[in-house]
């Protein structure tokens, strides 16, 4: 508690320049995770069987990443809750329970009939793919532990503004993945080679982070700050956690559609290339939320952020156009290795794309809004919303089916969606602030 007689002194306005201090080197830190994973997509592409090697890497990540998003909210819970010694436990239990949950989870799919059922009975994949992306599952099985200590270190480094150190480590991680690939290559071969090389270069840059954040002066708890122990924080990350979860449930769901499609193994495949994109020019968008919460001091702020995401926003979308069609043959064809028949098949659906960075951005700028305001409840609603409105779509689409390519169907969802998000989440801000102003 403040001191009486004293007045707290009002926060400055938040500026493009803090804003920019802060979010570009998480950017640069999102672009260089994302580039690892089309490195690993570029030499599947120069494998001998190529399309299977990049259909069950794809499906592997997806499934991976949608049991593992319980733990990709470790940062936010990091930045929100750490004050202390025993707020700092209670995080690091939380980082453990989700951990030793998603270790499990991945367990069962890869070493057990259930992967077999999950893959084929819902996903609709062939027998061939299922086989090689239960291979990679079970290589992957215990890299939750790895990142989920990797999000806490990252949102020890955040609280204090140090997001540069977090773009150090990933540039050492890509190094490391080719030495690992490089060195590995006259060993392992295919999707072996991917999985090994991945789950190598987190535990480098965990590593790194770790040592960095370890190093750092740790927080120190103020009489003024309700400082919460690990039940309380269990509570608070729990909504955080299934909302993650519901977010990644999305790709999942369009995998599984995908899998009943008539071209269904090419629009895996080209699913797989694009969402390696949109990692990369979309996906430093999701550390808007962190942004907020480390930045945001006064309700004027919210305009500043949402100025600062415009810019971003409208030049990570051009570079997804810019792919698409100028740079198509050195990119698609040069780069990544892809065939004219896969860079024909996937360049327009690619260019449609470059709407989700914009409406992704907003998401989790909002996203960031309500966890300030410690209302993570309403992001579990809002993600269980958009998975109920693509569930809906999905029935359509299946009992009216479209003329049209898999990936273009897979495009479709993925911005529909997000579209759906936003909105839900932009009317629930307004309501709360017309709640806040008849108080």
């Amino acid at each position: 508690m403040s001191q009486p007689g004293v007045v707290a002194a009002t926060p400055p306005l938040l500026t493009q320049r803090e804003i920019a201090i802060f979010f570009l080197p998480m950017l640069l830190n999102v672009q260089l995770m994302s580039v690892s994973h089309s490195i690993i997509n570029a030499f599947l592409a120069r494998s001998e069987e190529q399309i299977v090697a990049l259909a069950a890497f794809s499906v592997a990540m997806i499934i991976h990443i949608f049991l593992a998003s319980p733990s990709y909210q470790n940062h936010s819970v990091t930045i929100a809750m750490v004050r202390g010694r025993k707020s700092y436990r209670g995080t690091v239990i939380f980082v453990l329970v989700v951990a030793s949950y998603v270790s499990l989870m991945l367990c069962l799919i890869a070493f057990t009939p259930v992967g077999d059922y999950l893959l084929q009975g819902f996903l609709g994949i062939d027998a061939i793919v299922t086989r090689e992306a239960k291979h990679a599952l079970g290589i992957l099985a215990f890299l939750p532990f790895i990142t989920g200590f990797r999000g806490f270190f990252q949102g020890l480094l955040m609280q204090q503004r140090r997001t540069a150190l977090l773009s150090s480590a990933t540039l050492i991680r890509v190094g490391a993945l080719f030495v690992i690939l490089g060195l590995g290559s006259h060993w392992l071969s295919g999707i072996t080679l991917g999985a090994v090389g991945l789950f190598g270069c987190v535990t480098v840059e965990t590593i790194i982070v770790g040592i960095i954040a370890l190093r750092m002066p740790k927080a120190v708890a103020l009489p003024d700050l309700d400082e919460k122990g690990a039940w309380e924080i269990l509570r608070f990350g729990f909504h955080l956690a299934y909302a993650s979860c519901f977010q990644q449930a999305i790709p999942l769901l369009i995998s599984a559609l995908l899998g009943r499609l008539p071209d269904a193994t090419l629009a895996l495949a080209a699913y797989g290339v694009l969402r390696g994109f949109l990692f990369l020019l979309a996906g430093p968008l999701r550390n808007l939320q962190q942004t907020y919460q480390s930045l945001v001091r006064r309700p004027e702020d919210f305009a500043t952020m949402i100025r600062f995401h415009r810019w971003a926003g409208g030049l990570l979308a051009l570079g997804i156009l810019l792919i698409a069609f100028p740079l198509r043959e050195p990119v698609l064809g040069g780069l990544m290795g892809l065939d004219s028949q896969m860079r024909d098949y996937i360049a327009i659906p690619l260019a449609c794309s470059a709407l989700y960075p914009l409406l992704y951005g907003s998401t989790n700028i909002l996203r960031g809004y309500f966890t300030t305001q410690h209302r993570t409840f309403e992001l579990g609603r809002s993600t269980a919303y958009k998975v109920a409105f693509l569930l809906g779509v999905w029935g359509l689409l299946l009992l009216f089916p479209l003329p049209l390519p898999g990936i273009a169907i897979a495009v479709f969802l993925l911005v529909a969606s997000e579209l759906c998000e936003a909105s839900y989440l932009i009317w629930r801000r307004r309501v709360l602030l017309r709640q806040k102003e008849q108080l």
